[in-house]
């Protein structure tokens, strides 16, 4: 039996691949960094901080490396290797558009080229890399690659009903949901949320506040997404979210255990039959009675296209790490 001790140690990063439009024959760039100490080619990523979690430093370390604000699209498969002095390196990694950014260099980084996927492929220094590129090319052909993200969020863990003696409406986070309402700003900003909408419930508001003020955006407020809301107009929910699916922009949505199955059916609805994204999105909405959904978690649909057209192509859960 190998003991313990003996498993390699394993050393986490995150990165993303840059891509735009272009008038090349593929249609799009993509961007690889230079690393002069290095000197090699290669996708800009680096390891997380203590604490930090995966998206977030997808994120940073783009910004870092290029100047660029990302925002995070599909998911794009990871690359697990050996490292020189031992130990494993996983790497994960997204699309991503930039949003923002002059593109000022001051990291470890000399250089950013945008170049074709062929010239792309022919610089890269390390084959390993070549398979995100592939499964990026393979997005784009199956119209997945331009996305917009539609995030729904569970409001943090809270002041329990029996400790509480208002009204419920203004049951606040305890320690643990603030902690988690803090966590989801570097969440929700690497997704580049414009948008965010709430139930009115302090619980809600107080779970998306710190990255509403964080990016100064107003918060909507929507009766129908409060328990007391949905419990009055069960169909008002459903409708919301159609609409945001018909506008097709950037959104996050705030709300309750009671809601979230209805949001998460119709989102199933948009998805392709049989999808991973349709049974992953029909699981949590059968399954939420279970807390399927973490409080304080932020569900991350990816979305092609709008009205009618829009589809539900890649579901990811960013669940809080559970208190002992």
């Amino acid at each position: 039996m190998t003991a313990l001790t003996d498993r390699p140690r394993i050393v986490a990063a995150a990165g993303t691949l840059l891509w735009r439009r272009s008038d090349h024959a593929a249609g799009i760039e993509v961007a690889l960094v230079h690393r002069e100490r290095y000197d090699d080619w290669s996708w800009p990523k680096g390891k997380l901080d203590p604490g930090e979690g995966w998206v977030e430093a997808a994120a940073r370390e783009t910004f870092e490396e290029t100047g660029l604000r990302p925002r995070l699209g599909v998911p794009l498969p990871k690359s697990v290797y050996s490292m020189p002095r031992g130990g494993v390196k996983e790497v994960r990694y997204w699309a991503a558009q930039s949003v923002a950014g002059k593109g000022r260099l001051t990291h470890e980084v000399d250089e950013v080229a945008w170049l074709s996927p062929r010239a792309a492929r022919e610089r890269l220094s390390y084959e390993r890399d070549a398979r995100q590129l592939q499964a990026l090319l393979e997005a784009d052909g199956r119209g997945e690659l331009e996305t917009w993200p539609f995030v729904v969020v569970r409001h943090g863990e809270s002041v329990g009903r029996k400790h509480w003696d208002g009204r419920d409406l203004d049951r606040p986070l305890d320690s643990e949901g603030r902690d988690q309402a803090k966590r989801l700003v570097g969440v929700l900003s690497a997704y580049a949320v414009p948008r965010v909408i709430s139930s009115p419930a302090k619980r809600c508001m107080s779970t998306i506040r710190p990255y509403a003020g964080h990016e100064h955006l107003v918060i909507e407020r929507r009766k129908r997404l409060s328990e007391e809301g949905f419990e009055d107009h069960p169909d008002r929910a459903a409708a919301t979210t159609t609409h945001l699916l018909d506008r097709g922009t950037t959104v996050a949505v705030c709300t309750h255990r009671p809601v979230l199955p209805t949001i998460l059916e119709v989102l199933a609805d948009r998805a392709r039959p049989d999808s991973t994204a349709q049974r992953t999105l029909r699981e949590l909405a059968t399954d939420v009675a279970a807390d399927a959904m973490d409080k304080g978690e932020a569900l991350i649909c990816q979305v092609a296209g709008a009205g009618a057209a829009a589809v539900v192509v890649s579901v990811e859960r960013n669940r809080p790490v559970r208190s002992t």
